[in-house]
C-alpha cells in the first residue's frame, strides 16, 4: 500500500505544477489576444482535464517505479 500512496502524491504534485502552468500559459496567451484579464470557465475545464491526465499517467508511472525502485536498482546482475 506505501508505494501506491507515495506513487499518488508525486503524481499529484506533478499533475499539479503541470495544469497550474497549462492554466497560466492559456490566460497569458488570452491577455496578448483581448487585452483583458479574465478567466474563462473552459480554460478552468482545461486545467482539470489536464490535470487529470496527467495524473493518470505520472500515478501509472510513479507506481510502477515505486514498485520496483523497493529491492534497490532494477538493472541486470553480470
Amino acid at each position: 500500500m506505501k508505494p501506491n500512496l507515495r506513487a499518488c502524491g508525486q503524481a499529484m504534485v506533478t499533475a499539479l505544477v503541470n495544469a497550474v502552468l497549462a492554466v497560466a500559459l492559456m490566460l497569458l496567451v488570452e491577455f496578448a489576444i483581448s487585452g483583458t484579464f479574465q478567466v474563462p470557465e473552459p480554460y478552468l475545464w482545461a486545467g482539470l482535464v489536464i490535470w487529470l491526465v496527467i495524473f493518470a499517467g505520472q500515478f501509472w508511472r510513479q507506481r510502477h517505479l515505486c514498485k520496483h525502485g523497493e529491492h534497490g536498482n532494477n538493472l541486470p546482475q553480470n
